[in-house]
């Protein structure tokens, strides 16, 4: 706590000053605001047209309208921020000449407020942008004033003027005169036709094209101007300039793409023909019907052709098998058992019941006659003639079904030619088929977009929106009289503290005990307040005297030596109120001054003087054989000591004592002075050396400090 009330000790005594330059720092800011030109600040808000979102409507343009895109936000600031865009929107304000009317310490910008009006035409782009000087000397006469020339060109209202390149024609404004009653006239003007490059980039200087959010589609259009109307004109001309670029470079494109269209559905339209025909032509060519359909059809009769040949092949190996059966055992023929579910000929059926009849009948009749018997001849005769029968019967049935199973392979093989050169066929079918396809769709997109842009030619409208027109603004946005009026004062603040602590550390003096204790090892042996009253001197240092007694630095015969680092006189009130104090205790006190300062004050067989030249030459021996023959008759001697930066006596005479005080001023003595004594006192080993703070704890007025100098500098002025 005590270190924090330290540091803020120069800024206590500091105060005034902090408050005078507070006071002289918002004075100024109200100067300033006086003399600087505020700016006006006007906002118009756009909000962009989204294909995504919208009323349903609206939906049927916003869907139609091919060229409405959901573009990106930075994208259409960039093209507000065009320079075609501000250049046509600039064509549309009277922004190319600006007039003034001129004051001693600014200029004020009229606008349409001004009580002439200017009319210029130029021979040449040099006599843009420059100021002309214009002072009004009665309602019918002028003097015109060409930049940097002292001398101007008496002119009259209404009659045209030329200089340099330029004729002006300046006429009175009657409308606005008659409007304002006290309008003042006769006055100095001033006046610029600025060329549409300095326009540009004045507009471009003040103008903050943002958006609201980067996921928004509302831009926010901001323009600072002097002029308040200017700024709130030039927004709303800029949104209405950028809707209207908008709808015209919306129609354009609309148009140039309907004839762009037209032109494309010609020719797609003449390729989709030889498309048809050309397909038309190779189906007749290749006699084509329907390939798909023919090609099943085909496949469905090979593949039945194929099941008969299957069925046919199976009874064709069947009978072989038979014949090859009954050929093997044709002798045996009755002894056979063939399969005959191949040959299921109804006829062959009762053949085989009626040999195996004749062959019982035959049976039976061997019972009775032998086999040479006529009846039973005549029966193997049948069943011969039956056999013989079935076998050739079984041939016929093998031949006629091989020449049924290749005709059927035949009947195969014709169907199958068929699909020879079948995936060449399709191939070119697909081929034109998708030509046309290709064709087609595109004929059939030209004409969908053509009806859309046919649609958005016709429709005149923007889905762009104003939805905040820019105001004129009553109140500028800089300078903002509050903050420059605060900011003004805090920078007073800060910076008369800033001064205060530099001078303070600049200056380095003791100040007080925590900066003799930080720099030295020297103990302190009492510290002295700023004493106002004199009836307080004598009691503060009869304290200090009981101090230096109860820290044994008094005793009998010792020697004190009392001594300062600058000047002798920085010691000397010490030195004489400690002397007096002890005498007030009853104690017989030896004084040797060693500067003169002192004499007169004490009594004349006390004190001995050392302050002349002669004592120069005197060693430590000889005072000291001196100062203790005086002393036998003294409870104790003080020396008043010159000043250690004087150096002539002052380390002989602290050599000499038993204890040696060294006097700091806190307003008075350096900082680095603490380390020089100590230097000294390990030098030459200078004996029981203390520190005494004078004015510990003064923290005096900078006005005090100021009233004192001034005093000074008066006795001096005076005294020469």
């Amino acid at each position: 706590m005590n270190e924090n009330i330290r540091l803020l000790k120069p800024l206590f005594r500091g105060l005034p000053i902090v408050v005078l330059v507070v006071i002289l720092s918002v004075l100024l800011a109200k100067k300033y605001l006086n003399y600087v030109t505020p700016m006006y600040e006007s906002t118009a808000k756009l909000r962009l047209a989204d294909v995504h979102e919208g009323v349903p409507g609206a939906n049927l343009f916003k869907d139609l309208d091919v060229f409405a895109s959901a573009n990106k936000i930075a994208t259409e600031i960039e093209v507000l921020k065009s320079d075609n865009l501000i250049g046509a929107t600039l064509s549309q304000l009277p922004f190319g000449k600006e007039i003034y009317r001129k004051g001693e310490m600014r200029s004020s910008e009229l606008f349409r407020d001004s009580p002439i009006l200017i009319e210029g035409t130029f021979k040449t782009d040099k006599a843009y942008d420059k100021l002309y000087g214009l002072k009004v000397t009665s309602k019918t006469q002028f003097i015109l004033m060409q930049p940097e020339v002292k001398t101007g060109i008496s002119g009259t209202f209404g009659k045209p003027i030329s200089i340099d390149g330029a004729k002006f024609f300046i006429t009175l404004n009657e409308n606005f005169i008659k409007t304002k009653k006290n309008v003042k006239i006769i006055d100095n003007y001033e006046f610029e036709f600025l060329s549409n490059e300095n326009l540009m980039s004045k507009i471009n200087k003040n103008l903050d094209i943002v958006s609201v959010d980067k996921d928004v589609p509302v831009i926010r259009i901001n323009l600072k101007n002097a002029v308040p109307e200017k700024a709130a004109l030039f927004v709303n001309k800029l949104a209405e300039m950028y809707i209207k670029d908008y709808i015209e470079g919306k129609y354009r494109a609309a148009n140039t793409t309907v004839d762009f269209l037209k032109n494309e559905i010609g020719t797609a339209n003449q390729r989709l023909t030889n498309s048809e025909e050309n397909i038309q032509n190779y189906r007749e060519k290749r006699n084509i019907i329907n390939v798909t359909q023919e090609t099943e059809t085909n496949l469905r009769k090979i593949s039945q052709l194929k099941i008969q040949q299957t069925n046919m092949k199976m009874n064709l190996d069947a009978i072989k098998d038979l014949n090859k059966y009954i050929a093997s055992g044709k002798d045996k023929y009755l002894d056979l058992a063939p399969n005959f579910e191949a040959f299921t000929d109804l006829l062959s059926t009762e053949m085989v019941k009626t040999m195996k009849k004749l062959q019982s009948d035959k049976k039976d009749l061997l019972l009775t006659y032998t086999p040479e018997h006529e009846k039973v001849k005549i029966i193997d005769r049948k069943i011969k003639d039956l056999i013989d029968y079935q076998i050739e019967s079984i041939k016929n049935t093998e031949k006629n079904l091989q020449v049924k199973y290749d005709d059927l392979s035949n009947d195969i093989t014709e169907s199958e030619k068929v699909f020879i050169g079948l995936p060449e066929k399709e191939k070119m079918l697909n081929i034109l088929n998708r030509e046309f396809n290709m064709y087609e769709k595109n004929y059939n997109f030209l004409n969908e977009k053509r009806i859309e842009a046919e649609i958005a030619k016709s429709a005149k409208i923007a889905f762009h929106k104003i939805i905040s027109v820019g105001e004129i603004p009553k109140t500028p946005v800089s300078p903002i009289k509050g903050i420059i009026i605060v900011v003004s004062a805090f920078l007073g603040i800060l910076g008369s503290i800033l001064l205060i602590y530099i001078v303070h550390f600049a200056k380095a003096k003791v100040n007080d005990v925590y900066t003799i204790e930080k720099n030295s090892t020297i103990p302190i042996a009492f510290s002295t307040p700023f004493i106002t009253k004199n009836e307080s001197v004598l009691d503060n240092f009869l304290k200090e005297a009981i101090q230096m007694e109860l820290k044994e630095m008094i005793r009998s015969q010792s020697i004190i030596t009392i001594s300062s680092y600058d000047k002798s006189k920085d010691h000397l009130f010490h030195s004489t109120n400690l002397i007096k104090a002890l005498i007030a205790q009853g104690r017989k006190v030896l004084i040797v001054d060693a500067t003169g300062h002192m004499e007169g004050e004490f009594s004349t067989n006390d004190y001995l003087n050392y302050s002349e030249n002669k004592f120069l030459s005197y060693t430590k021996t000889i005072f000291l054989e001196e100062i203790k023959s005086k002393l036998k008759n003294y409870d104790l001697c003080v020396i008043h000591n010159q000043s250690l930066k004087e150096d002539k006596l002052g380390l002989l005479f602290m050599s000499l004592a038993s204890q040696n005080l060294m006097v700091l001023d806190s307003r008075k003595t350096a900082e680095k002075s603490i380390i020089t004594i100590e230097l000294l006192k390990d030098e030459y080993q200078l004996p029981n050396v203390w520190f005494v703070l004078n004015k510990a704890g003064y923290n005096p007025s900078i006005f005090l400090e100021i009233r004192k100098i001034w005093i000074k500098y008066i006795r001096k002025q005076k005294r020469e």
